[in-house]
């Protein structure tokens, strides 16, 4: 009887949290993909079972296939930048180049963007790239490289492109500050060993650094192709996804088809793609894990 309490414990520990979980994740989970299997829209209480058709209008949708190349452009950039680009600025930190006191206003300076929330970040970017008027504009006209000015948000081949960058500038300090924490947790024995060798700087950061840093990465680099597969907020206040759908991502897209569009049972299956994407990101990231 001891033995089978003691065996039954632990799931007692974590019954409260995967209560929680089936209520809230998994189970509305599995009812968007019973959902996705209908046609039925929020004005219409007559369901039509279509089995795959919304898989099959959503394979042939050019929208669709634009939101998706949109949404794989946001992971790789976000991954260069906020991932190896935050690395290198948070090792620079941390290698004790400058003085503690411009460390500590670097730190917080990057860390500042990612406390503000979105829709005033979007709408604050809006006013920067506003043509004629906005900063970006108003620099180019006083550095005589008018010829550069653009309608940043308003042009196809920009927009999605500058929507990009607004998210880079918000997130970008927010990782430097985790990998800060990641590299302080490393023993400063092997940079003193190293830089008694002889090593420079960057080899101490390749041989180091890079390794020490790289179940971290990994993680974060997770998180940021969850993000950028997930994004909606930044999109939707700066562009809509819009100029001719050019930032379209598959957030905004799945949002019009349900709530302007009505076709919620399309919108459940643009989700259930959504949902099995970052599904397979997790279980890439868990393989990798297991493997080390």
């Amino acid at each position: 009887m001891k033995l089978t309490y003691q065996r039954l414990l632990p799931y007692l520990f974590l019954s409260p949290s995967l209560l929680l979980l089936a209520v809230f994740v998994y189970g509305p989970a599995l009812e968007n993909i019973v959902y996705s299997l209908f046609s039925w829209s929020s004005m219409n209480p007559d369901w039509r079972y279509v089995g795959f058709g919304n898989y099959r209008h959503l394979f042939s949708n050019h929208i669709f296939w634009a939101s998706l190349v949109n949404n794989t452009l946001y992971a790789v950039i976000s991954v260069a930048v906020q991932v190896f680009v935050a690395l290198g600025i948070a090792a620079v930190l941390d290698a004790r180049v400058f003085k503690r006191r411009l460390v500590y206003l670097f730190r917080t300076t990057f860390f500042l963007p990612s406390i503000l929330p979105v829709t005033v970040v979007g709408l604050l970017w809006q006013l920067i790239y506003q043509p004629t008027l906005g900063l970006i504009d108003q620099l180019l006209f006083a550095t005589g490289l008018d010829s550069l000015s653009r309608v940043w948000l308003g042009e196809e081949q920009t927009a999605m492109l500058a929507v990009i960058m607004v998210s880079q500038w918000q997130w970008t300090g927010y990782m430097v500050a985790l990998f800060m924490v990641s590299i302080a947790a490393i023993p400063r024995d092997l940079y003193e060993a190293l830089e008694m060798e002889g090593a420079s700087r960057l080899q101490q950061f390749r041989y180091i650094t890079i390794p020490g840093v790289r179940e971290a990465t990994l993680i974060l680099t997770v998180i940021t192709i969850f993000g950028a597969f997930k994004v909606f907020d930044i999109v939707w206040v700066m562009t809509a996804g819009g100029p001719n759908h050019a930032s379209e991502v598959l957030g905004t897209h799945m949002y019009r088809s349900a709530f302007r569009d009505d076709v919620v049972g399309y919108a459940s299956s643009v989700a259930t793609v959504i949902f099995f994407i970052t599904i397979c990101v997790g279980m890439v990231q868990l393989k990798m894990q297991r493997d080390r």
